[in-house]
């Protein structure tokens, strides 16, 4: 295998590992991809970054940029937003789901403990069921399970 073939084999499996692996890099018609090395159709870091330059810059309509850049007009205006807000680091992709454990805030962490000092032998399954009835939502007992171990071990 020649240096530039593993080189791009590297480049697609952190593309890959990162989440910036553009979907359909086919699709990808605009100039800069066809007659520039350096702009690679795989990388959706680079084509989103791209396509906001050609609107914002170049005064290209929306749509069409979209559509020479492989994305949607929705993708477009997604983009636009968090890179305002984040700057090239809000284009990459993000984890999805809750950054936290939402639903055992301050204060149901403090209605188990004070359960758990009630009740010292008191099951998760029961816990679960005490939180659904006093806060009106479901929480798994294996969720309780794991935060009160964090708590315990932070704690020791």
């Amino acid at each position: 295998m020649t240096r530039s073939k593993a080189r791009g084999s590297a480049k697609l499996d952190a593309l890959r590992q990162t989440g910036t692996l553009h979907p359909h890099p086919q699709l990808v018609t605009d100039p800069l991809f066809q007659d520039q090395p350096f702009f690679d159709a795989r990388d959706l870091l680079q084509v989103k970054y791209e396509l906001l330059r050609k609107v914002e810059v170049d005064g290209a309509p929306v749509s069409t940029a979209a559509a020479a850049f492989g994305l949607s007009r929705p993708s477009f205006y997604q983009a636009r937003t968090v890179f305002e807000t984040g700057g090239l680091a809000g284009l990459a992709p993000q984890k999805r789901g809750p950054r936290r454990a939402h639903k055992l805030s301050a204060e149901v962490l403090a209605f188990l403990g004070q359960l758990r000092v009630e009740q010292p032998a008191i099951r998760y399954e029961e816990m679960a069921e005490r939180v659904q009835e006093r806060f009106g939502f479901a929480v798994n007992p294996r969720s309780i399970e794991r935060r009160l171990r964090h708590e315990q071990k932070k704690t020791n």
